[in-house]
């Protein structure tokens, strides 16, 4: 346990707590990390669009993904530069929590570390919880880890 972590992130500062645990338990037990970032594609309606709108969605599709890549290699480097074994994944195309949990499965890795972001009431009953449903359904450990910043 703890050989490969993978740390989901999503570029907020909420996402970013877990990163401390993260590396204390890489630290402690020489693992390597996988961060993981799924690239959220805008939600626009396509029927009978014209080819510029559809231009547009797969511009901001690029650009969606071009900022998860830039995000992760930027926080990859700073990582490996402080002598961890980190690995960086970008996904699209899929709910958050399954995207999360495919992956993990896909490379193999034997701990999820991630914040959660404190949703409750009404945002939760319409967003859901990634956190609640990767732990829910991960065949691994999922360690939570709660922001100190974080409101409910």
């Amino acid at each position: 346990m703890f050989q490969h972590i993978l740390l989901p992130l999503d570029g907020s500062s909420l996402a970013e707590a877990a990163m401390k645990p993260a590396l204390e338990l890489a630290n402690k037990f020489n693992s390597e990390i996988t961060l993981l970032r799924v690239a959220i594609q805008p939600y626009l309606p396509t029927d009978g669009l014209s080819a510029s709108y559809a231009e547009l969605l797969a511009g901001l599709r690029e650009q969606a993904l071009a900022d998860a890549k830039a995000y992760l290699h930027a926080q990859q480097g700073s990582l490996r530069q402080q002598g961890y074994m980190v690995h960086a994944q970008v996904t699209e195309l899929e709910p958050v929590a399954e995207a999360i949990l495919n992956v993990a499965e896909a490379i193999g890795a034997d701990t999820i570390v991630m914040s959660t972001h404190g949703r409750g009431g009404f945002t939760r009953w319409v967003y859901g919880s990634v956190a609640d449903k990767v732990l829910r359904h991960a065949k691994v450990p999922v360690l939570l880890i709660r922001p100190e910043n974080q409101h409910d």
